[in-house]
C-alpha cells in the first residue's frame, strides 16, 4: 500500500481521542514490524484544536521550533515525525498536525503551504481521496482492515472497510473500490453533499 503526497486525512477539527487514533492510522497494517512504511504516513495532515496542540507542545521539549511550527522529538518511523502548525488562515488562528520527513529538506514548508492552500478555498469541497481518507480515519478498528489471504494476490495488503450490504448482512470491500453511493453512506451527514474538489 503506497500513499505519500501531501493529503488531508480527516475533515473537521479532531478532538483528543480522534487525534491519538490518527497518529497511527495504519497500526493494523500487515508486516508492521518488518517494513519501514514511511510512505504511509509521510504527508498526512489534519486539523486539531488549540487545547490538543498545546497539550502536545507540553509533553516533551520540541526537537525544534520555527515561528509557526514545532517538531516532536520522537520519530514515528525513520526520519518522519509529527509537526504541529499554528497558522493564520482567512484571519483565524488554526492548528494542524502533519507528518513530515525531516530527511527531505523543505518538507515542513511544503506541508505548511499545502495546508494553507487547501484550507483557503472559498467553498468547502472534498476530493474523492479526501472522502476515502476520512472514512478510513473515522472507521473503528473492528470495521476496517487489510485484504488478506482470501483476496486475489493483486489486492492483498490493500485497505478494506466493512460495509452493510443488506439488512443483517455485512461485506468487506476494498476502500478504493467503494462506489459514490457507498462513500456517501459511510460519511457523516454534514459531509455527504459537499461539492467535489478537483485537487486537494
Amino acid at each position: 500500500m503506497t500513499l505519500s503526497p501531501i493529503r488531508k486525512v480527516f475533515q473537521g477539527i479532531a478532538d483528543r481521542h480522534q487525534m491519538f487514533r490518527m497518529f497511527d492510522r495504519h497500526a493494523g497494517r500487515p508486516n508492521r514490524c518488518a517494513d519501514d512504511d514511511g510512505a504511509l504516513y509521510r504527508g498526512e495532515w489534519f486539523e486539531l484544536g488549540e487545547t490538543c496542540h498545546d497539550y502536545m507542545f507540553e509533553i516533551l521539549p520540541p526537537l525544534f521550533m520555527r515561528g509557526d511550527m514545532f517538531a516532536m522529538r520522537e520519530f514515528l518511523t525513520g526520519s518522519i515525525t509529527s509537526i504541529f502548525f499554528t497558522l493564520s488562515i482567512d484571519g483565524r488562528i488554526r492548528h494542524f498536525h502533519g507528518y513530515c520527513d525531516l530527511a527531505d529538506k523543505g518538507s515542513c514548508e511544503r506541508m505548511r503551504a499545502a495546508i494553507v492552500e487547501r484550507e483557503s478555498r472559498p467553498v468547502r469541497a472534498m476530493t474523492r481521496e479526501e472522502r476515502l481518507e476520512h472514512i478510513w480515519s473515522s472507521t473503528a478498528d473492528d470495521y476496517r482492515g487489510y485484504a488478506g489471504e482470501r483476496w486475489p494476490d493483486a489486492d492483498r495488503g490493500k485497505r478494506t472497510v466493512m460495509f452493510f450490504a443488506k439488512p443483517g448482512g455485512t461485506t468487506c470491500k476494498l476502500l478504493n473500490n467503494l462506489t459514490d453511493a457507498e462513500i456517501a453512506a459511510k460519511l457523516p451527514v454534514h459531509l455527504r453533499y459537499l461539492p467535489d474538489a478537483l485537487a486537494a
